[in-house]
């Protein structure tokens, strides 16, 4: 590894940090918490804080970290898995179209483990060093991905490229050495997962988006760095070919981390393109559902493998395209409430679902790489057709969300599982997250006990 990635990783410090990093960093904590809090509803969560409580106890006067809005503790591999599968199971947290993924859901949780262990075992953290540390975590999980994409034929989850991040991150929070951290991602790098995206959309289940698997394969390589198990090289770190080294050279100098994006929508982002285009036509023409015949969709080809025109699950939802707009026509918003299984009956719903054909653009296709671009068109009733624009999802850097809403999404989110207070509470902790005398505790109890 070179000197420059071993010293961005152990010296970087929120000083350094420049002000729009701080504030994506800042707004990220805020929308990946929420969306943990409306995920500890889904059964994803349930089966998975079960499964580490079971499986992966914490050892008596052992590393411990609690459970992400559960409270019971388990060790700090445990917590982040659960963590992670818990943020997943609701598609709604920030990500990157360059990376095909997402970082918050896998980097997030693994921090809070590690950094809850340290909490517990009297090491005080200040909440400068927290967003320090999901800065390293979410720039090497970036950039490593962006390596991992070039040099792959297969399209991997983020749980492959999160890992590593992750370790970076622990290894950060642990003050490992540089040939600790080293190994450290070369381990997390060479035990994440390298399972195919693909897979899951064509064949929608719990598995989701790899990063229950990232997470903790992340976490696991710091402790076992730290005892002393050899790892190194992360090729996608490290790698000598010039593929790889391009993504690495600017380090500290320009920011992946500017490229983050937000969701509206609680739906695979490689359908907000087109779910945005028919609520735009929805809107500007004053429609309603019953003057729909039927929707074209022309979108670029990975979205148009999301198909699901009669999804049987909430995780066939989640990667959808043909339902989720169907939604959106029907009940005009995509939300928490529309979550329930009962939605999967929805003779409207379904009607418009059958209904809408979804071709496959090469043009599209071509320029969907930092975007995702879709068009819309609807057959009337009447007889007439409404084409839109060619369309990017609201929420990209380039028409970003604001911070209120941000603020009001978060609590659109998690209200309904943690009350208003308590969610009131936790925007105002992240709020104040950078302050010089900001202590984690409280911010640690309000995300991580019970509800």
């Amino acid at each position: 590894m070179s000197i420059q990635i071993c010293d961005f990783i152990e010296t970087l410090s929120y000083p350094m940090l420049p002000g729009n990093v701080v504030a994506i960093m800042k707004r990220s904590l805020l929308d990946t918490i929420g969306v943990g809090a409306v995920g500890r509803t889904t059964k994803i969560s349930a089966i998975t804080r079960q499964f580490a409580c079971q499986h992966m106890s914490a050892a008596t006067n052992g590393p411990c970290a609690r459970l992400l809005f559960d409270g019971r503790t388990v060790s700090p591999v445990g917590a982040a898995l659960a963590g992670a599968f818990t943020i997943d199971s609701v598609d709604a947290h920030d990500g990157y179209s360059a990376v095909k993924g997402h970082a918050g859901s896998g980097v997030l949780p693994g921090v809070l483990a590690i950094a809850d262990n340290r909490l517990h075992n009297g090491h005080k953290i200040s909440g400068q060093e927290l967003l320090t540390a999901l800065a390293i975590g979410y720039e090497i999980a970036y950039r490593s991905g962006l390596a991992m994409h070039a040099s792959c034929s297969d399209y991997h989850t983020s749980g492959a490229w999160t890992a590593v991040g992750v370790a970076a991150a622990g290894a950060r929070l642990e003050g490992l050495d540089k040939i600790s951290l080293r190994h450290a991602m070369g381990i997390a790098e060479y035990h994440g997962p390298r399972s195919q995206m693909m897979r899951c959309i064509e064949h929608p289940t719990m598995l989701r988006d790899g990063v229950g698997w990232g997470s903790p394969s992340g976490v696991s390589a710091v402790y076992m760095a730290q005892m002393g198990f050899t790892g190194a090289p992360a090729i996608t770190v490290e790698g000598v070919d010039k593929k790889t080294r391009e993504f690495w050279v600017d380090l500290g100098q320009r920011w992946e981390i500017t490229n983050t994006h937000y969701k509206q929508y609680p739906v695979c982002r490689w359908a907000h393109s087109s779910i945005d285009a028919a609520d735009q036509l929805m809107r500007r023409h004053g429609l309603t559902s019953s003057d729909i015949k039927r929707v074209r969709i022309r979108t670029f080809h990975y979205a148009s493998r999301l198909a699901g025109h009669e999804p049987k699950t909430l995780d066939e939802l989640a990667y959808a395209l043909a339902f989720p707009i169907a939604i959106m026509i029907v009940r005009r918003r995509i939300g928490a409430e529309e979550l329930v299984e009962e939605i999967l009956h929805d003779p409207e719903i379904l009607r418009i679902s059958k209904a809408t054909e979804i071709v496959d653009s090469d043009h599209y296709t071509r320029i969907s790489t930092r975007q995702r671009w879709a068009d819309v068109t609807l057959y009337l009733t009447d007889g007439r057709e409404l084409q839109s624009e060619p369309n990017t999802p609201k929420g990209d850097p380039e028409d970003p969300l604001s911070d209120q809403e941000i603020h009001t999404k978060f609590h659109l989110l998690a209200d309904p599982v943690i009350g208003e207070k308590r969610a009131a509470a936790i925007a105002d902790q992240v709020r104040q997250v950078d302050d010089s005398h900001f202590e984690l505790e409280r911010l640690f109890e309000l995300v991580l006990a019970n509800p």
